[in-house]
């Protein structure tokens, strides 16, 4: 299989960033990568390009990780509850998920992608729980919230146990079953 090295103009996932020099197969460059011009030949002329666009990576890599390290320091001030409906004794109707934290978020200001919110299992229960966003490969935030009743709780309706000694009635016992009509 034929193999080309080519210096890439923008990130490519799985590949790598812009300013680096991969090699990758003859087929994919030519289809995918130069026509779109992400990518350019390596060329002693092109590698001229390689500092500028290392420059142009870092300071984009930093700018992103000023801005996550920002929203983290944001994100560690809000503090978000959730009203729910639930039934006798505190039972949830429904569950918590990470798209309502993200619109919670959203709508208290506060822009992040619904894909860096991290809640493993949709949360059922009342009460204060956490949940992790990641918004760069260095930054992470845990955010508490709340999960509160909307409507008063009402203790479960239990129901009283039958005395050991009394069972069930037998079959025998029941009333006699209709005849089948002919």
């Amino acid at each position: 299989m034929a193999s080309t090295e080519v210096l890439l103009v923008k990130p490519v996932e799985g590949l790598g960033g812009e300013g680096d020099q991969v090699k990758v197969r003859a087929g994919f460059a030519r289809n995918f990568l130069l026509p779109r011009k992400i990518a350019v030949p390596l060329t002693v002329a092109n590698r001229k390009q390689v500092e500028a666009l290392k420059k142009r990576r870092a300071e984009r890599e930093q700018n992103e990780l000023n801005g996550a390290q920002e929203m983290a320091r944001r994100l560690e001030k809000t503090s978000l509850a959730f009203a729910v409906k639930t039934g006798e004794g505190g039972k949830m109707f429904g569950a918590i998920t990470a798209q309502d934290v993200h619109e919670k978020l959203v709508a208290s200001g506060l822009e992040v992608d619904k894909r860096k919110i991290h809640l493993f299992n949709p949360v059922k229960t009342l009460g204060k729980h956490t949940v992790k966003i990641k918004l760069h490969a260095e930054v992470s935030v845990e955010v508490p919230f709340d999960v509160v009743s909307e409507n008063p709780i009402e203790p479960a309706a239990t129901e009283p146990a039958a005395p050991a000694g009394d069972k069930t009635e037998k079959r025998s016992e029941r009333r006699p079953r209709k005849e089948a009509r002919e």
